[in-house]
């Protein structure tokens, strides 16, 4: 576990295969608890390449000095990402 916000990475490695690839991260909100927004690529075994760019929102909770994860919501397309856009874009402009 990490215990600071900019060491958590969702980059995951299986047998020497790095199965979830974590492309980039932005930190929402630091504290007790912690906000950040992942971009990241899967590897399809099957074809051996990574898959499309996806997204997830995680909280963390800090708990005797470590961050452990409490809950996540995944964005599965750009297409999701740009409808979550528009929608947030909308009710901010209202």
């Amino acid at each position: 576990m990490a215990e600071t916000v900019d060491d958590i990475s969702i980059s995951y490695s299986e047998d020497g295969i790095v199965i979830t690839k974590e492309l980039d991260k932005e930190v929402l909100t630091k504290g007790a608890w912690s906000t950040i927004i992942f971009k990241y690529q899967d590897w399809d075994r099957t074809k051996e390449v990574y898959g499309p760019v996806k997204f997830t929102i995680r909280r963390y909770q800090k708990r005797n000095g470590e961050y452990q994860q409490k809950s996540k919501f995944n964005i599965s397309s750009v297409d999701q990402a740009n409808k979550i856009i528009a929608a947030l874009n909308k009710w901010i402009d209202e």
